[in-house]
């Protein structure tokens, strides 16, 4: 580790959240203060104490009326990374930055949202006419050849992967299936006691494909949040500290915002070939260093060049490794223990992190055995980012 390294510098010592549904029945607002509170208290740190915020876009809970809320005093950092779920480990990585920095003392990193009972990400109704920013005028290109939803553009992806590999829907429909088992045996998921079988994701309805419905993640609501200070004084609080070793964004050539069709090659990620690199780079790890790992799965189909981007397999040959279960409950490695973005729920990938704190700390529920080192990744399709959290 070089002086400017983040690696091992700041820790994870407070997690809060709510519960997950379709109908929170309040405002995101006072869902993102149930989870931070709930943070604070299981981190034994005074809302007070916090100097620092951040989150990421599509977000719509200001940091200054959390802050106002909890009673801060004099407030150092803020920041909300952009990208939607692309973002989602990339407020873990600056608050590691700010701590690490001596910027802020104690910084809350939070995800707050009724995604399914106020507004839904996947209709194709956007309103991209009324608003002619870059992005909108960019998608304009697209949408009038169907590509009007998430769906349709990893399906764009997905077709040619498979034409290029040999992967099938049915490899697809094992990463759903496994999701769904951990899913099934976790109180918190929407889906508890409810696994799927290969046989009923073939049967469910094709929303665009090669995708069926039981590809697609969930919308749902509620909130995520964590506290972060320094390694040094995680050791005196109250939970067992999560150390960040190592956390990255990535943009790569050609990169656009979920429709990046114009590459040389589409069926890879390189984004998140350029995280994998540096994650790997600042830790010291490499694929065979982790237990366990949380892989973003908003989409089954980019479940599986993601494995390929971070070395766990060779381009193309990721088919082999779920056909063989090895991400799957007792597999050598199991992916989102807790149900995941198909089973658990979709707090844009807060929820997942989480996930991973739960495993180092020992207490998830259905926990892998020793865990030393987890990989987390952010969406993708969009400039992305990444963590590996681990003991200390």
């Amino acid at each position: 580790m070089t002086d400017s390294s983040i690696s091992g510098r700041a820790a994870i010592v407070g997690l809060g959240a709510t519960e997950f549904s379709k109908n929170s029945g309040r405002t995101e607002l006072r869902l993102a203060m149930e989870a931070t509170l709930s943070a604070l208290k299981d981190a034994g740190i005074d809302p007070s104490e916090v100097e620092g915020f951040s989150s990421y876009s599509v977000d719509k809970v200001p940091e200054y009326e959390i802050a106002r809320l909890l009673g801060c005093k004099d407030v150092k950092f803020f920041s909300q990374v952009p990208h939607g779920g692309g973002a989602a480990c990339g407020p873990v990585m600056h608050a590691a930055m700010a701590v690490a920095t001596g910027v802020a003392k104690v910084v809350v990193v939070y995800r707050a949202m009724n995604e399914r009972s106020w507004y839904r990400f996947g209709t194709g109704n956007y309103g991209f006419a009324a608003s002619p920013i870059f992005d909108n005028v960019n998608y304009g290109w697209y949408m009038p050849h169907g590509f009007h939803t998430p769906a349709a553009w990893v399906g764009m992806f997905a077709q040619r992967y498979m034409h290029t590999y040999g992967a099938t829907s049915e490899d697809f429909g094992r990463i759903a299936v496994a999701a769904r088992d951990f899913a099934a045996t976790n109180p918190q998921a929407f889906f508890h006691g409810k696994p799927i079988t290969l046989e009923e994701h073939q049967a469910s309805r094709w929303i665009c494909e090669p995708l069926h419905l039981l590809d697609c993640c969930q919308e749902s609501d509620g909130a995520v949040a964590m506290v972060i200070t320094s390694a040094e004084r995680a050791r005196d609080l109250r939970q067992k500290p999560v150390t960040i070793k190592a956390g990255s964004q990535g943009i790569s050539h050609g990169q656009q915002s979920m429709t990046s069709f114009y590459r040389d090659d589409i069926t890879g990620l390189p984004e998140m070939g350029v995280v994998a690199r540096e994650l790997y780079r600042q830790s010291g790890l490499g694929p065979e260093s982790f237990q366990t790992a949380i892989i973003y799965d908003h989409f089954t189909p980019f479940v599986l060049p993601q494995l390929e981007e971070f070395g766990f397999v060779k381009r193309g040959e990721a088919k082999e490794f779920i056909r063989a279960g090895h991400h799957a409950r007792g597999g050598k490695l199991p992916i989102n223990t807790h149900g995941g973005q198909l089973g658990e729920a979709y707090i844009h990938g807060m929820n997942g992190i989480a996930e991973a704190v739960r495993q180092v700390r020992g207490t998830a529920v259905n926990q892998v055995a020793d865990v030393q080192n987890v990989l987390v990744t952010a969406g993708t399709g969009v400039p992305t980012s990444g963590l590996i959290l681990g003991a200390a």
